[in-house]
């Protein structure tokens, strides 16, 4: 038996590619062939799914194969967030054009908007992140499949192979993993079979999923069929049925993954592609952008995470947060002007409302126009296709309930939603009826896997999970890097700092990597309270491309990896 995943998978690719190559041979005959090296790189959140990547792409596979590789690779090794039940964007620029992918999970037929109420109206404490009443019908299966029909050039399997060997024949769990999984037991307790699927996780210790390997199998045999018609999907409605949730058979049988316009936007020399609605996350990265533009005076001399520049940026998110709050939802229930939102002159209009001296007060912040846990990932292959990738299941472990006899656990994107208009979700930001519950819609998302393009080709890929923090972070990041030549490492590994419009006074800073004492002192003496995040907000992955250089850094709070490397 091999006991090295990687070494099986390569055996399993040779043979898979064995007739292509055969058949290649006989036509070139005595025909010389030049080997053209060229670079790759990858910034993804967990080793295993890095090596995969690297590897699919090493064996000719383009940005897409190596996307989906790495997502069901992270099904398996990176619990926490790394999901089939879960789902997500993808942002995709390849051969020069570029496309969007809208995997986002639904809320089940038999959702109603006051399903988390009690009798009284009130909200129902943890009804909509706990259990299986709680998971939205999951997207990341018919994205994948979606994604490769189009755009892949090896075959389904050999993109799944290396999951399903991780998850058959094991793999080491980090400490950030196992200390998350420990510490999560309290939070389901009794009311989710979490603990019994997961209480065996121990670091350095080899973690086998057989149940998520045969799933992977049956994946790889029959494609998203398997999924939402299938024997998984089967296995998804016994334990809707024994748990309490309400996802059907009709609900599978009808999701479907959609190709969207990529939201795009004109900024500097750079054309920006992030994510369109049901994301809000796209709107927020190019209103952040524009707005400091606008302030350009304001910023002047400004240093970086300064007390001036810190309250310049809280007074710009707190217009963003607004605006989604107000406008944003699923676009097949809710009009949206997003060309409104983004141009100049709205976003010109906003940035003239901000007070750089003092917080402004929450009744003078209006919506503009009249009428963790998630994971990312960023690729570039050797002919300068990329993909962004963003995904999810929501909070950490999602709703805690594993699938049984598919090994895999389901989100809890309901929350998502507004649960009640005015009162905030888990993250602490609150919706209006824009993004309530209705059957078959999907919940407003603030992913944000974005890509900027100059002269025709990718110059930066990024993104983050974070939850309502995401797109802020994603911006920061891109500043870090254009207006304060920070290097990629440097960019990621930065303090990083939160405002969402409520609470009015709160900057939230990553507390790992506080901002200095003098910072917050002058922060309190306007008036603002900083304390640390509730979690550590943001594990950014992105790649950078410097003249001919391309700089990959994977966010240093987590457990990334990112890596440049020679593709024939």
């Amino acid at each position: 038996m091999i006991s090295n995943p990687f070494k099986l998978f390569f055996l399993l690719s040779l043979i898979l590619s064995a007739c292509s190559v055969e058949q290649e041979n006989k036509v070139k005959n005595d025909v010389v062939e030049t080997k053209i090296i060229k670079q790759a790189a990858i910034a993804i959140p967990d080793k295993y799914a890095a090596k995969v990547a690297e590897d699919i792409l090493k064996l000719g596979g383009n940005a897409v194969d190596a996307a989906v590789a790495t997502g069901f690779a992270l099904a398996v090794t990176y619990i926490d967030a790394g999901n089939i039940g879960g789902g997500g964007f993808m942002m995709i620029y390849i051969d020069g054009k570029p496309y969007f992918l809208d995997y986002r999970e639904t809320a089940p037929l038999a959702a109603h908007r006051d399903m988390y109420l009690d009798d009284d109206k009130n909200v129902i404490e943890n009804a909509s992140l706990i259990g299986a009443k709680a998971a939205g019908v999951p997207g990341t299966v018919a994205g994948f499949w979606k994604a490769h029909k189009r755009f892949g050039k090896l075959t389904w399997q050999q993109v799944i192979a290396p999951a399903i060997i991780l998850a058959e024949q094991g793999f080491i769990p980090h400490k950030n993993l196992t200390e998350a999984i420990q510490s999560n037991f309290d939070w389901f307790g009794t009311s989710t079979n979490f603990q019994q699927y997961f209480g065996n996780v121990v670091a350095g210790q080899n973690f086998k999923q057989p149940e998520l390997a045969e799933t992977l199998r049956r994946i790889s045999k029959d494609g998203a069929k398997d999924f939402y018609h299938g024997k998984t999907a089967e296995l998804i409605v016994a334990q809707m049925k024994s748990a309490g949730g309400i996802i059907s058979f009709e609900d599978l049988n009808q999701y479907k993954a959609v190709w969207r316009e990529p939201l795009q936007a004109k900024w500097r020399d750079y054309q920006i592609l992030s994510t369109p609605p049901p994301s809000s996350g796209g709107f927020g990265v190019i209103q952040l952008l524009k707005m400091k533009d606008y302030l350009a005076k304001e910023f002047e001399s400004v240093e970086h995470n300064s007390p001036q520049y810190i309250h310049l940026v809280a007074e710009m998110e707190k217009r963003v947060f607004a605006d989604r709050a107000e406008y944003l939802g699923d676009p097949a229930f809710v009009d949206i002007d997003m060309s409104e939102l983004i141009s100049d002159e709205y976003i010109k209009r906003r940035a003239a409302e901000v007070d750089p001296i003092n917080i402004s007060k929450l009744e003078s912040v209006k919506p503009g126009l009249e009428s963790p846990n998630t994971t990312h990932y960023s690729i570039i292959d050797g002919d300068g296709n990329a993909v962004s990738n963003t995904y999810t299941i929501n909070w950490a472990f999602g709703t805690g309930v594993i699938v049984e006899g598919a090994g895999f656990l389901l989100n809890n994107e309901m929350d998502d939603f507004s649960v009640k208009p005015g009162v905030p979700n888990v993250f602490g930001v609150v919706g209006n009826t824009a993004n309530e519950i209705q059957p078959g819609k999907r919940m407003l998302s603030s992913m944000s896997p974005t890509i900027l393009i100059k002269d025709g080709q990718p110059k930066m890929v990024v993104g983050t999970p974070g939850g309502s923090t995401i797109f802020t972070s994603t911006f920061q990041t891109i500043i870090n890097i254009i207006d304060f030549n920070m290097t990629p490492l440097q960019a990621v590994s930065a303090t990083r700092f939160h405002h969402q419009l409520l609470p009015p006074d709160l900057i939230t800073q990553s507390p790992s990597l506080p901002l200095v004492d003098q910072t917050i002192e002058k922060l309190n003496q306007r008036g603002y309270r900083v304390e640390p995040h509730s979690w550590e907000f943001g594990d950014v992955q992105v790649i950078w491309v410097d003249g001919d250089k391309i700089i990959p850094a994977s966010d240093p709070r987590d457990r990334g990896v990112s890596k440049v490397f020679d593709v024939e």
